[in-house]
């Protein structure tokens, strides 16, 4: 032990155990431990040992009575040593002279080191830092010792000083306060003199040096120390003046308004926070035992505007779970646990300038068995107040990275379309393919798998695979913008279609079972954007093109040793690309860049076409009429020199 009291316990039952202390019980001529007794008592010299009795164990404490102060001059009972006790305690707890337990300490206890002396009342005079050194010695940095390296300091004893006298610290930092500057006459000798330097040196004593308050700053400031805590922050929504496009949606209870979202891992996290004027549809896998309730439907949202919307909540149940559900291999038992959940929540706000005006909320529930894994699904869409028929028509008509490619089918009487790819799920089948939507921005590659048999005709398997391709595409017009109305056909783009390869009519496969040419396997969207502008400082994209055209492969079956009446697999993937191109096509270089190439500012370091840079409309620096001023003037100095420079101006004088 190191300090005046130690605790330790007693395990088991205290009752009729007696407790006592035995000091010094080492054998100073053997070093062993002495034969313990049960005859000591509570109190040793300066030691008591204190037991609290408990239920199954007990508490015992041994503490320290005695001063561990220093001794002063003319003083008793202090320490005269800083080493103040060093003993050797046993503690025994015995029943009927019987040692039930021991317990060894050494004690290591030095003298305390705080002063409690009479104070002094004289205050310290610090001097003017700016006409003395405000210390002799900086490295002095122990009060009362010696600090190694450290010549100037006064506690330093010469034997202690003959340890380190050859690597004592120099410099201001050493106590050199006053070094000799360069400015000083008696630094003559200093390498590199100039020849003036006598003339200009200067006669002054060590006290009067440029190194006084160097450090001088003229005022002292409190340093603030800031508490190791995380401090509350107070909500942002307190005097709300409406939402902004991406600020976090808030709840009555001054929490984020959070519905499942995709990470940029690709997981879904549950309490990702709503933001304004972003729409997102996620889909997200769960099982029974992972499924887990979102937010209460209850919950009032924060318009923007200081008050609160309930929530227009309406709920439908889901007759055909094929889309959702995907029954997991492990085989199911007879009696099956199953759980009404939600499969998925579509989000509608309507807002209005800053401010949300409703909220309408469509919940639809399904049964949910152990052993199979449900997608779910959560939509949010922002509607204007505005539009009369829902259009979305955002403060950023443009397009952001991870929103929905706008389709259209105009040959239909619902214009409604879509450009979706594939989520497989289960096995990885077309047949139990599903669909998820293009996001702008975001390259994909998906994909599924169909089963071919050995006797495919090859003719039916290229329609068949054409069909699901085509399945994805069901649009004739892609949306220019994300606020493209459907009644002006100027803010579409028709879909350039390239038809995949016949090989009907130049191509024969032979007689060749199992093999099939030119089956268009691979669906290419490339889509064509660039930007147009800026909103609020925010960059608007616009769609200018889509492409779509298919690459084909050579389908062979594949099989073991026998083929008869087996199944192929056939795998078809849809691919999306964004290409980005400049709003306008660059400036087509001249003939004379061309062959010139030293005149190119771009590829020299001398650029002559810009020797009159200032003078141009492209300098920005100042005003115009300033730089024309400046020119004129720099003009007319150098028509004034030639003037004066011409041999017949000298015969005019």
């Amino acid at each position: 032990m190191s300090g005046p009291r130690v605790n330790s316990f007693f395990l088991g039952n205290s009752s009729g155990v007696n407790f006592c202390i035995i000091l010094s019980p080492i054998d100073k001529e053997t070093g062993k431990l002495q034969l313990a007794n049960c005859s000591g008592s509570k109190r040793a010299g300066d030691w008591n040992l204190n037991v609290t009795p408990g239920m199954n164990t007990s508490k015992v404490t041994l503490s320290l009575t005695r001063n561990l102060q220093l001794c002063l001059p003319n003083a008793t009972d202090c320490c005269t040593t800083p080493l103040c006790v060093l003993e050797t305690l046993q503690v025994l707890a015995c029943r009927d002279s019987v040692i039930l337990a021991h317990l060894l300490i050494q004690a290591e206890i030095y003298a305390n080191s705080s002063f409690t002396g009479n104070v002094s009342e004289n205050a310290t005079i610090i001097p003017n830092q700016v006409f003395q050194p405000l210390g002799s010695c900086p490295c002095d940095l122990t009060a009362g010792a010696c600090d190694v390296r450290c010549c100037c300091d006064l506690e330093c004893t010469p034997d202690l000083k003959q340890l380190f006298n050859e690597s004592c610290f120099t410099g201001v930092f050493g106590g050199d306060v006053n070094p000799p500057f360069d400015q000083l006459c008696s630094s003559q000798s200093m390498e590199y003199t100039p020849d003036w330097f006598p003339f200009l040196c200067v006669q002054s004593s060590l006290n009067n040096t440029p190194f006084l308050g160097y450090f001088y700053h003229g005022s002292t400031s409190t340093p603030r120390v800031p508490p190791f805590k995380i401090p509350l922050q107070t909500s942002p929504w307190k005097h709300l003046t409406g939402y902004r496009q991406g600020d976090p949606i808030m709840t009555e209870e001054n929490e984020y308004f959070t519905i499942p979202q995709q990470s940029m891992a690709g997981q879904c996290v549950g309490n990702a926070p709503v933001a304004y004027l972003q729409n997102f549809d996620v889909k997200c896998l769960t099982n029974l035992a992972s499924y887990k309730e979102g937010l209460p439907h209850d919950v009032k949202i924060n318009s923007g505007a200081g008050d609160f919307i309930q929530q227009n909540v309406i709920y439908r149940t889901i007759t055909d779970t094929g889309k959702f559900i995907t029954e997991s291999e492990s085989l199911h038992t007879t009696e099956v646990l199953c759980q009404n959940v939600t499969f998925a929540e579509h989000y509608t706000f309507i807002w209005k300038d800053k401010n949300i005006e409703r909220i309408n909320v469509t919940v639809f529930l399904g049964s949910l068995c152990d052993g199979e894994i449900l997608t779910q699904r959560f939509t949010v869409k922002f509607l204007s107040l505005k539009s009369a028929n829902a259009a979305e028509l955002f403060g950023s008509p443009g397009y952001q990275v991870g929103k929905l490619v706008k389709a259209a089918n105009m040959n239909a009487s619902d214009t409604f379309g879509s450009l979706n790819v594939w989520q497989p799920a289960g096995r990885g089948l077309c047949t139990l393919a599903t669909y998820t939507p293009v996001l702008f921005g975001l390259d994909s590659l998906s994909g599924c798998v169909l089963e071919v048999g050995i006797n495919e005709d090859c003719s039916l398997l290229r329609g068949n695979v054409t069909e699901k391709l085509n399945s994805l595409i069901q649009a004739t017009h892609i949306g220019k913008r994300d606020n493209s109305s459907y009644n002006d056909l100027n803010d579409w783009v028709e879909i350039i279609r390239l038809d995949p390869f016949n090989s009907d009519t130049s191509v024969s496969s032979g007689n060749l079972k199992g093999i099939c040419p030119d089956i268009p396997a691979n669906l290419n969207i490339r889509i064509i954007f660039a930007d147009v502008g800026a909103v609020q400082g925010i960059p608007q994209q616009e769609i200018l093109a889509v492409q779509i055209s298919y690459s084909t492969v050579t389908w062979q079956f594949q099989c073991g040793l026998i083929c008869e009446n087996s199944i192929s697999f056939l795998p078809i993937t849809a691919s999306v690309q964004f290409i980005k191109v400049p709003a306008q096509p660059p400036i087509p270089m001249t003939r004379f860049q061309i062959n010139y190439t030293e005149f190119d500012c771009n590829r020299n370091d001398v650029c002559w076409p810009q020797l009159f840079y200032p003078l141009t409309q492209f300098y920005t620096g100042e005003p115009y009429s300033q730089c024309l001023a400046k020119g004129l003037s720099l003009a007319f100095l150098v028509l004034l020199a030639a003037i004066l420079s011409n041999p017949w101006f000298s015969k005019l004088w």
